[in-house]
């Protein structure tokens, strides 16, 4: 018999995607040691593995690879070559269908196009209190995108308008924004896209309690302090309109004690997500709930409440160091809205994170 870690290695899947396969009934070990819970597996179900490794790379449904994986095993090729068909003709009729959207959207952004002056052509000169643009930085780094395809996402947005000024970053299942004070603008809206390396060395240069100058003049961007000073050209992209995504449905509302609850993340249940990471392995989720006393608990494995809200607790412990209070407010609404983790203390500074649907 092979060990898990056998299996893993000659299979095509990660331990964790085992275990994962193992609680979702989809390929159970032969055995499990009733002491050390360590699974076992018979040879001829290497074959199965390294079948479903192939099945999810091609993005078939869990139910599906049940039905491929009972038939394989049961010799019934034609019911295999049925499933595999019909998957197949979907992922074709989905590439048409999105082919064709993407035809029309395209043609929609053409006729958008406007030759007046965007804020991202316009220029603004203004002061901001260094703590507060430091701030405002470590609120929304680690929500920055890194996707190629994405270029606009690989920034920070800063949004200035009237007497704000706003760092938006978002990498479309995480999303931050911070504020901060201003003098000296008082104008029209103006907008920058500041590169990672940019905002990065900005930080770097607020280190002092006095005001520092910001300065954005079409593609350029520069900060000054004292008498050093950094500055680089923006992404030459349109960011997505913030704005739009930031108003939620009423929720759930439960104040926790940050530390408290980073440590209970840590060493708290938690489930694996069909969704997969860069390297192949399932995400880790923890699974939240507000109770009717309107404390925030993490649910066990068999914990299906339909109130459940699953997160991605890698982000979930991100935007709890981000948040930099001692107490934070998480707000929960539907399983299927995004959780936000706000400031006691202010309200316009908040992130947001996608939920992840969880398998029945």
């Amino acid at each position: 018999m092979r060990s898990i870690g056998e299996m893993a290695r000659d299979g095509g899947l990660s331990v964790s995607a085992l275990r994962f396969y193992d609680r979702a009934g989809v390929l159970v070990p032969a055995w499990v040691d009733p002491v050390s819970g360590y699974r076992w597996y018979e040879p001829e179900q290497l074959e199965e593995s390294r079948l479903l490794a192939r099945l999810r790379r091609a993005g078939m449904p869990l139910a599906d690879i049940r039905l491929v994986l009972a038939a394989w095993s049961g010799m019934d090729t034609v019911l295999v070559r049925g499933l595999l068909q019909a998957h197949l003709r979907r992922l074709e009729l989905g590439l048409s269908d999105a082919r064709r959207e993407f035809s029309t959207l395209r043609a929609l952004l053409d006729h958008r196009e406007n030759p007046m002056t965007s804020p991202r052509t316009a220029t603004a000169r203004l002061s901001v209190p260094a703590p507060e643009l430091a701030a405002a930085l470590d609120a929304v780094r680690f929500a920055a995108g890194t996707d190629a395809e994405l270029p606009m996402l690989g920034g920070i947005l800063f949004d200035i308008e009237g007497e704000g000024l706003h760092l938006v970053a978002t990498d479309r299942y995480r999303m931050a924004v911070a504020q901060a004070r201003t003098t000296g603008h008082g104008g029209s809206r103006v907008q920058a896209i500041v590169p990672l390396p940019l905002a990065d060395a900005m930080r770097a240069l607020l280190n002092g309690e006095e005001s520092v100058q910001l300065a954005v003049d079409g593609d350029r961007v520069t900060l000054e302090t004292g008498d050093r000073q950094t500055a680089g050209q923006s992404l030459g992209h349109d960011f997505p309109d913030y704005r739009r995504l930031v108003h939620l449905p009423a929720g759930h509302r439960a104040h926790v004690d940050t530390a408290a609850f980073r440590e209970a993340l840590e060493t708290g249940p938690v489930r694996a997500s069909e969704t997969r990471k860069h390297d192949g392995e399932p995400h880790e989720l923890s699974v939240l709930r507000v109770t009717e006393n309107g404390t925030v608990i993490l649910c066990d494995d068999g914990d299906d409440d339909q109130n459940n809200v699953a997160v991605n607790r890698e982000f979930l412990l991100h935007a709890l160091a981000a948040g930099a209070r001692d107490e934070l407010v998480l707000e929960l609404g539907a399983p299927t809205a995004p959780l936000a983790i706000r400031r006691p203390d202010d309200e316009d500074s908040f992130s947001m994170l996608m939920p992840v649907r969880l398998e029945n």
